[in-house]
């Protein structure tokens, strides 16, 4: 009977899993053909206004070569126009005075004078019909099978989206987000990543750029959140298709910096620390002991002051008010020279000096349990690997105490230094 129940079971989860899988390519269908449709509308109403717009331009072209051409004609008109009618009237005069010439001999004479006076053999030029211009359209024949060619190719229906998310991975106040391609032939020169907190609300770009993981920031605990991810190739405009969306939500409160502290200026997250003019030289601790091991603890520099060798960022059993510096017992802590100190003790490996933009990570795993030397108690080892710019250090602190959780903290003895941590 048991195994019939498991059977039944299982055999429903994948009847459930197939209905999932038919929805989706039905309301992926769906939304596909949409779009097509609004883009192949937009495209040609596109296309419609910029024809509309080159032949209105051609005409005026035309208007502008053919007002410009009549305007000397319409001058030369006028003066051959002017001309007949001063021959006319010459002529009306002539046939006047030749008519009383016996009664009234001095209008023959005065007919002699006017024509005298009028330049009979000047006339303006005319240009001949080759000379005058003769407009004329020149069509591009190929221009509708080079449209027809480029229409042919215009857009593509791809099956499966060539990028999938493939990891999404909890982080204090934000999520990890991993994608990969998944068709050899795109070849992703960008990547875009969105997400929207949820389905009623639009989805937000949260990076573009060219890895293929990154953490998003400022999610609310215990809330999902829809992300999903395109690429483009180099040198292209256009995006790929959008991967599947996925789900995904942190139950990981995130880290906040301690309020409080004088030498220390916080954001309204109270992710980022500012270390200000005060001469005040003490540690700024986190609010509660939120690191715990097989986390990575980040810190990223934004910006820098003047070095002091008992600058520290790190991390410690609990808070010690009184010191300058988390090169202490019970911490283990960078300083912004690139030195590492373990309960206080310098290693002779260091990694390189803290620079703007400079990251700084913790992993942190429990390894063992061993005896003290004196057997007042347990020690507890824990496998240590602090990462910046591109080189880590790994190492094995002894405490003698157990611990679930822990501190974090900075120090910075000149001001300017600016560290959010996530």
């Amino acid at each position: 009977m048991e195994a019939a129940r498991n059977y039944r079971t299982e055999l429903q989860q994948r009847l459930l899993g197939l209905t999932q899988a038919r929805r989706q390519i039905k309301d992926s269908a769906a939304q596909t053909r949409d779009t097509l449709k609004q883009h192949f509308l937009d495209v040609k109403g596109a296309v419609i206004k910029l024809l509309d717009e080159r032949l209105q331009a051609l005409i005026q072209e035309v208007d502008t070569i053919a007002q410009e051409n009549i305007k000397p004609l319409d001058e030369c008109q006028k003066l051959l126009e002017q001309g007949v009618s001063t021959a006319e009237d010459l002529l009306k005069d002539g046939e006047i005075a030749l008519s009383c010439m016996a009664q009234e001999p001095e209008n023959l004479c005065n007919f002699t004078n006017k024509a005298m006076h009028i330049q009979l053999d000047s006339l303006p030029e005319v240009p001949s019909l080759v000379e005058a211009p003769c407009l004329s359209a020149q069509l591009d024949d190929s221009f509708l099978s080079a449209a027809r060619n480029h229409i042919s190719k215009h857009c593509t229906v791809a099956s499966r989206p060539p990028i999938l998310i493939e990891e999404l991975i909890e982080r204090p106040g934000g999520i990890l987000v991993r994608w990969c391609k998944v068709d050899d032939e795109f070849v992703a020169h960008d990547y875009r990543l969105q997400c929207r907190k949820n389905v009623a609300s639009h989805f937000e770009d949260v990076y573009v750029g060219s890895e293929s993981e990154f953490i998003v920031l400022h999610i609310d605990p215990n809330i999902d959140y829809q992300f999903r991810v395109c690429g483009r190739g180099d040198g292209r405009h256009e995006w790929s298709p959008w991967s599947v969306s996925q789900l995904g939500k942190t139950t990981l409160v995130p880290h906040e910096w301690c309020s409080g502290f004088e030498g220390y200026s916080l954001s309204s997250r109270r992710n980022i620390a500012l270390r200000n003019d005060s001469v005040s030289h003490e540690v700024l601790y986190s609010k509660a002991a939120t690191y715990s091991s097989g986390q990575t603890l980040t810190f990223r520099v934004e910006s820098v002051g003047q070095l002091d060798k008992r600058d520290s960022i790190g991390v410690c059993v609990e808070p010690q008010f009184g010191y300058e510096s988390l090169q202490r017992d019970k911490a283990v802590c960078i300083s912004t020279s690139g030195a590492v100190f373990v309960n206080g003790k310098e290693m002779t490996n260091q990694l390189p000096p803290i620079t703007p933009g400079s990251t700084i990570t913790f992993d942190m795993e429990v390894v063992s349990l061993g005896t003290s030397n004196n057997n007042e108690g347990p020690i507890h080892k824990r496998r240590v690997t602090i990462g910046s710019n591109n080189r880590e250090v790994v190492f094995d602190w002894m405490l003698e105490q157990t611990c679930d959780s822990l501190y974090f903290g900075c120090s910075f003895i000149h001001s300017g230094w600016k560290v959010l941590v996530f």
